[in-house]
């Protein structure tokens, strides 16, 4: 099997091809990545001089940079390259609509033209929008993003679907519910909590603290797409999740006492324009057509990741004092530009 995963030296394109890479070694697996601020090589300095590993630096919106590997032959395409975070898209969706959108445009073509077995399209349950009652987001759930960046990931799920349904490409959708762990980017909540906690600094909690969201581990959800590429069927959608729904406050809460921290350090700050209120995902479909289930509890999920941060202080400390920092220190204290 030879895969190309784009987006590879991110959060979660690091854990899952360092999951591939330990599971199946005789799989090539070559990781495209355009580097932005939030990839990092060195999220995967040990697979250095592997023989089944390449990394290549472009990006997915390149058709040059792209058809020369397509042209080497390509089996399985995952799709994890993509702006992510809600509150830069609100800032600027313009790069949002040109990875997300654009480049999975120029994946899809080059996978039509050259022939694949598989395009993994990674998307999230931010596409569903905010969930009103008791109820859990289903793959026949209506779309209904609320912020630049779902509704770019939307519109890249639509176009996928489309080349399904008009070339008969095949291609599958997973839409995740919020991964944390290892190897995260410090902007994201989780991360946020851990190394503001852990630096005694403030801890900014979006409006009353009370939007709810639905939490997996990254390693489970790194199981779950190798389920898919190994099982799922070309034109289906699958939820990914683990029936781990917390408030943000909640959430907070809990890391603080983990860390043994008081909770005077948390800072209401105003909230975000469109912030979707609660986020829950119905994954049966996964469960029970390809066997997938969760295997860490959310505790224990968080303890293993509060433990990596604490073990390498070395790697988001240098993150936090780099050319992000100025973004990020007016981000956490609630203030726009």
């Amino acid at each position: 099997m030879k895969l190309l995963v784009t987006g590879g030296a991110g959060f979660i394109g690091t854990n899952f091809i360092r999951h591939m890479i330990t599971k199946h070694p005789n799989w090539k697996v070559i990781n495209v990545d355009k580097l932005t601020y939030a990839g990092n090589l060195e999220n995967l300095a040990g697979l250095k001089g592997c023989s089944n590993y390449r990394f290549v630096k472009g990006d997915i919106a390149d058709n040059s940079v792209m058809e020369a590997l397509f042209r080497k032959g390509i089996d399985v395409v995952v799709n994890f390259a993509a702006e992510s975070h809600v509150d830069r898209s609100i800032q600027d969706a313009g790069p949002f609509i040109n990875t997300n959108i654009a480049g999975t445009f120029v994946l899809l073509q080059l996978a039509r033209q050259y022939g694949i077995q598989k395009h993994i399209q990674v998307s999230t349950d931010e596409v569903y929008g905010s969930l009103q009652g008791k109820n859990k987001f289903t793959e026949d759930s209506s779309l209904g993003p609320n912020n630049p960046y779902s509704a770019s990931k939307a519109s890249a799920d639509l176009l996928c679907r489309s080349y399904y349904k008009t070339y008969n490409l095949p291609v599958i959708i997973t839409r995740c519910s919020n991964n944390y762990g290892p190897y995260q980017f410090p902007e994201k909540l989780i991360p946020l909590v851990i190394t503001n906690t852990l630096e005694n600094e403030s801890i900014p909690v979006y409006g009353d603290g009370l939007n709810v969201r639905d939490w997996i581990y990254v390693a489970d959800h790194c199981r779950a797409l190798e389920a898919v590429i190994q099982g799922g069927q070309p034109g289906e959608v699958y939820n990914i999740g683990a029936n781990n729904e917390l408030s943000n406050l909640e959430l907070v809460k809990q890391i603080l006492e983990l860390l043994n921290k008081p909770e005077e350090l948390i800072k209401f700050v105003s909230d975000r324009p469109g912030h979707d209120r609660r986020y829950a995902i119905g994954w049966t479909k996964i469960k029970d057509s390809l066997g997938w289930r969760p295997a860490y509890s959310f505790r224990d999920g968080l303890e293993q990741t509060i433990k990596w941060y604490i073990e390498h202080p070395g790697w988001w400390r240098r993150i936090r004092s780099g050319e992000y920092k100025d973004y990020y220190r007016k981000w956490y204290k609630g203030v726009r530009n």
